[in-house]
């Protein structure tokens, strides 16, 4: 029997999971990890906290499963969170700045009056924002002494999580292009970074690693795990999209996880979006060229149940939020926006802030949850629509992953809403599974058309007239207008 296994380090968590040449779960550890939120916009965490974390898990596992069965490793990572480190010793040089972080608003709006560079900007894909590397990169030169200092001694690298965790494993500055193309830097059409924004911003290109396949060999040893190959990498989403085995042009896919980031693959195609979408790379094998992707990238999904326990204390856990919305037929015309940090796709709109709309003495704390729930669906039906616009067509079935799923009223909401079936996997862990399954298709040379469809272990399929549908989308479109100029 062969065995793969994957490091899958998330924004709340880190696994370490490993699987059989059957695809089945064989052990797992997971760990969770802090995040550091010191002033409002802020989001943190400390590298050295997630290494730990990954030595961790993975011993965490040895103790019931001999790691030296594995026949290669894949990493797969949270996207756009930046960190920067010496070359020379591999200190870290400040806390990483999570995706989620809006701190480098300002240099934003700054980036945007350089219309002379609009054209450049455009081969990245993506628009200028908080949510991607650049702007944290300029933010960690400008605001950390230690960060000028290494780039004066020609002593630094910049670098996404994959990029860390591959240092502290082998001692290289590496990352693959799925991760590449998140950072606002990596022209897509070149397929190289692109060396007028870098120097436009003073930013070396000796500081960020050398780009590879997805699917090729990034190490044939390592600290941690000997002479078990880590021959795969990819960002958590290209991650979910292999593991749904959406190897197919048109197959779409949406995680429900801290966020909500739905992948359709286009295949050899670089559409640009004209509705709000990215455009991405889903993952490239080794001496072929990559396979693109549209994305809709939604900030609060999971992160909005944990704003009701944490913040609000409506409940306990985060699993108790279904049975709270269920006390209640329906959502007793209450609508809630989750624009905590501004709203990603397809608005773009940084000045949006999180709404809770329709309020009457009638309404409940059961609304109010239901709203929050709700407000998952809506966001990805958002997403939907826009992926019609952009390609023409709108598919009958969406595959879905992350802890969300487990929740049949969302589940069923968002098929109810959006008018298609939603298929959830019989895997639960999709996207480090992904990641895992790449480096063995990888090792064993494997042709995608060969690995069998991944089983659903369950569907739901829509059960709302038109013209609720209509006026629920119609209230949430009123209310999206009233979260947005906030600030």
């Amino acid at each position: 029997m062969d065995y793969f296994g994957a490091i899958d380090q998330g924004t709340t968590s880190t696994r370490f999971i490993v699987y059989d040449e059957e695809h089945k779960q064989v052990a797992q550890h997971q760990i969770e990890i802090k995040q550091y939120l010191n002033q409002p916009g802020y989001v943190e965490h400390n590298p050295e906290e997630i290494w730990k974390s990954v030595v961790d898990c993975v011993n965490g596992v040895s103790k019931n499963f001999d790691i030296s069965l594995l026949s290669s490793i894949g990493i797969t990572n949270q996207r756009e969170t930046t960190l920067a480190w010496r070359k020379s010793t591999g200190e870290h040089l400040h806390n990483a700045i999570v995706w989620q972080d809006t701190r480098t608003q300002d240099i934003c709006d700054e980036i945007q009056t350089f219309n002379e560079l609009k054209d450049e900007f455009d081969k990245t894909g993506l628009p200028i924002a908080t949510y991607f590397s650049l702007s944290k990169i300029i933010w960690l030169v400008r605001n950390v002494d230690e960060v000028k200092h290494a780039l004066s001694e020609d002593d630094l690298c910049f670098g996404t999580i994959d990029s860390w965790l591959l240092f502290k494993l082998t001692g290289k500055h590496q990352t693959d292009i799925t991760n590449a193309s998140r950072t606002l830097l990596y022209d897509l059409h070149k397929l190289e970074w692109n060396k007028i924004i870098l120097e436009r911003f003073d930013i070396p290109v000796n500081t960020l690693p050398t780009v590879k396949p997805s699917l090729s060999t990034f190490a044939k040893e390592s600290s941690l795990f000997g002479n078990i190959p880590i021959t795969a990498v990819l960002g958590d989403q290209q991650a979910s999209l292999f593991g749904h085995k959406g190897f197919n042009q048109g197959s779409v896919k949406n995680t429900y996880g801290t966020g909500c980031f739905m992948l359709c693959n286009t295949g050899d195609k670089l559409v640009v979006s004209t509705n709000g979408l990215l455009t991405t790379v889903a993952y490239q094998i080794e001496n072929q060229s990559p396979v693109f992707a549209l994305e809709g990238s939604v900030a609060f999904a999971g992160a909005s149940v944990q704003w009701l326990r944490d913040n609000l204390g409506l409940i306990k856990k985060s699993s108790d939020v279904e049975k709270l919305a269920l006390e209640v037929k329906d959502n007793g015309d209450v609508y809630f926006v989750p624009a905590f940090s501004g709203l990603f796709s397809p608005h773009w709109d940084s000045s949006a802030r999180g709404t809770v709309v329709g309020l009457s003495r009638y309404s409940n704390k059961s609304h109010i949850a239901r709203a929050v729930l709700e407000s998952v669906a809506y966001q990805t039906d958002e997403l939907l629509r826009s992926l019609e616009l952009d390609v023409g067509e709108r598919e009958n079935k969406l595959l879905v992953d992350g802890g969300m799923v487990e929740n049949n009223l969302l589940m069923q909401f968002q098929s109810d809403i959006s008018s298609l079936q939603i298929q959830a996997p019989d895997i639960k862990e999709v996207t480090a599974f992904g990641a895992g399954l790449a480096s063995y298709v990888y090792i064993k040379k494997t042709e995608l058309k060969d690995i069998p469809s991944t089983k659903s272990s369950q569907n739901w399929n829509t059960n709302m007239s038109v013209e609720s549908r209509n006026m629920y989308i119609s209230k949430w479109n009123k209310a999206i207008e009233k979260a947005k100029n906030w600030i």
